[in-house]
């Protein structure tokens, strides 16, 4: 099969796929032409946004900062919270320093994330 070869044949195949996504639903039979369309457009579409636009893994600061938001803390009770300087947040941050094995505990603990993305795994 082909694939998606510049911008130009990407945007006109998300444009197909606009198209194509009201004539089909969940009751589409697995034979009908423009189900089977869509999924062979989907599929070309997918390969190419993965090699042109490839989403990143968010960095530990990333997930620490919508945690902050939706915790509705500032930096400064952030460290509080946590028994670190601002200016030590502040470095985590900025990628200076990364946090120690103990402060990292207490991300994982009182920010309520996943012990194995604050140590990076």
């Amino acid at each position: 099969m082909t694939k998606i070869q510049n911008e130009t044949a990407y945007k006109a195949t998300m444009e197909r796929i606009e198209e194509l996504l009201p004539l089909v639903d969940d009751n589409t039979p697995l034979s009908d032409k423009n189900l089977i369309e869509l999924d062979l457009l989907s599929g070309l579409v997918e390969e190419y946004e993965d090699e042109h636009y490839p989403i990143k893994s968010p960095s530990l600061a990333d997930i620490m900062k919508l945690r902050m938001y939706e915790m509705g803390l500032s930096q400064a009770k952030l460290s509080e919270l946590l028994g670190v300087s601002p200016s030590r947040i502040s470095d985590y941050f900025t990628g200076r320093s990364e946090p120690t094995l103990k402060v990292a505990r207490e991300i994982s603990k009182k920010l309520n994330i996943d012990a194995n993305i604050v140590l990076g795994i």
